[in-house]
């Protein structure tokens, strides 16, 4: 049985999620890469603010990931910026986001100053966000330091330590804050492959191919495998293909498939018994960073007579 607090866990990161990437997107766009986000291990958002500060509400907080719901890092494959979603057990969510001026990575030991939000920022602005459920400010400035960044595959951040000071407009009492998240170790990068079977068959009287291979993977994947294959005869050139065939791969023993297509690139030929050149391009995405991997592969195989 799952604990109501379990599910309330799943329910809250989901949503999290789902705002890590949008606050990534509206208060630091324009980013190269999509956001991605991880619950961090250890780490700590503490903040307070004077009476008066709207952000805030004039009170101080600190949040570790073992008093809340979630507490994800997120940041794009660019290391152009970062974000910062925790969700308290009463379900506010806070969200902090920061980043370089645009074209730049963070660096760090770098003090970013007149950080402003998006759609405000020109380019060459820093970008800086912090919100609670229930209470933000569009526009503002304020800076963050960048005391230590470290980063893994893909724009994976492992390790940060910073500071931000952040005033809404129209205001002169600043936000102020730390972020500390120590992430688990990267989760390893996607690696597929495709095989082909050296022989496949043939119906002569539709002249209809059934070729076959293998998938491997080191992770779950689901890949997709464009297969073709082509004849040269005497007079023409069968051709034919079948797209998005879908395999669904686990690691270890190699994942067989099948798949069967007529000359149907060059409907006026067709596939008959003897050598025969068969490709295979598999892609799959990779689930935990924002890429996609392929591997081709084209062997001389024979056809037999079904």
């Amino acid at each position: 049985m799952i604990r109501s607090s379990t599910l309330g866990r799943r329910a809250a990161r989901t949503a999290a999620v789902l705002t890590a990437a949008f606050a990534l997107a509206v208060t630091m766009a324009p980013l190269t890469g999509t956001a991605q986000a991880h619950e961090a291990v250890t780490g700590s958002l503490s903040f307070s603010g004077e009476p008066g500060e709207y952000i805030s509400g004039g009170q101080s907080y600190a949040y570790t990931p073992d008093t809340t719901e979630m507490f994800d890092i997120s940041g794009p494959t660019s290391q152009s910026g970062l974000g910062a979603t925790v969700v308290t057990p009463e379900g506010e969510r806070w969200a902090l986001s920061m980043s370089a001026p645009y074209g730049q990575k963070l660096v760090a030991g770098t003090t970013y100053s007149n950080a402003r939000s998006w759609p405000e920022a020109q380019p060459e602005d820093p970008k800086l966000q912090f919100s609670v459920t229930d209470r933000y400010c569009e526009s503002g400035t304020g800076s963050f330091t960048v005391s230590h960044i470290a980063y893994g595959p893909h724009g994976y951040i492992r390790e940060i330590d910073a500071t931000f000071e952040r005033t809404c407009s129209g205001s002169t009492l600043p936000v102020r804050g730390e972020l500390h998240a120590r992430m688990p170790e990267p989760p390893a990068e996607l690696a597929i492959g495709v095989q082909l079977n050296t022989s496949g068959t043939v119906a002569t009287r539709t002249g209809e191919i059934t070729v076959g291979g293998t998938t491997t993977c080191n992770k779950p994947a689901r890949i997709s495998i464009n297969v073709s294959a082509y004849q040269t005869q005497k007079r023409t050139t069968a051709n034919g293909s079948h797209e998005n065939l879908i395999v669904v791969c686990e690691p270890g023993s190699p994942v067989p498939w099948t798949t069967s297509f007529p000359s149907n690139i060059d409907p006026t030929a067709s596939f008959q018994p003897g050598a025969a050149v068969l490709r295979g391009l598999a892609t799959a995405d990779d689930r935990d960073y924002p890429v996609s991997v392929t591997d081709f592969r084209s062997d001389d195989i024979t056809l037999v007579r079904s």
